[in-house]
């Protein structure tokens, strides 16, 4: 049997979308920085925005021409009212989306929330070999889509695949 690869560190950004949540109170954007450093990961960039499609897809856009940033975790925007707009400034931007995530959170998140779980518009994708993870702006969903799926799939470690072994090979 083929070993286990060893851990590789990625650098990981994370935004947080919101009207009402600052710097003291982004327990969300919190979470994500404390989950994915204690991973062995690293926080590249971090900052929070109103719910403003153009400033979500300026920040996003600047982290996805930048070559050191392997991924993006967004948490926030992707509900069911008029101000969420993560997944309408966001998708555009996608070389390739991976419906799969989306489908996986809302079938973990049963399990937590019930039928709730159908109004996340969570959602993730690829652009310019960068990953990119929408999530609830709750601390709770941020949680739940760490521990259950992001977790594992950004841990070179994990077999029978995961995201970060493909890192190297998204442009080709």
């Amino acid at each position: 049997m083929k070993p286990a690869a060893d851990f590789v560190p990625l650098a990981l950004s994370v935004l947080t979308v919101s009207d009402s949540r600052t710097p003291d109170n982004d327990t969300s954007g919190d979470y994500l920085v404390q989950a994915l450093t204690e991973a062995g990961h690293r926080c590249a960039d971090r900052a929070l925005l109103p719910d403003d499609r153009y400033k979500l897809r300026a920040i996003v856009s600047k982290w996805i021409a930048d070559d050191t940033i392997d991924g993006i975790l967004v948490t926030g925007g992707t509900g069911f009212t008029g101000r969420d707009s993560t997944p309408e400034a966001l998708l555009p931007l996608l070389d390739k989306q991976m419906p799969g995530f989306g489908e996986m959170f809302r079938a973990v998140s049963i399990d937590e929330i019930g039928t709730s779980s159908l109004q996340s518009r969570a959602f993730a994708g690829m652009a310019n070999g960068t990953f990119l993870f929408a999530l609830p702006g709750s601390t709770s969903a941020c949680r739940t889509a760490w521990e259950k799926i992001l977790r594992a799939q950004l841990d070179a470690r994990t077999r029978p695949c995961n995201l970060a072994t493909l890192r190297p090979r998204l442009k080709e």
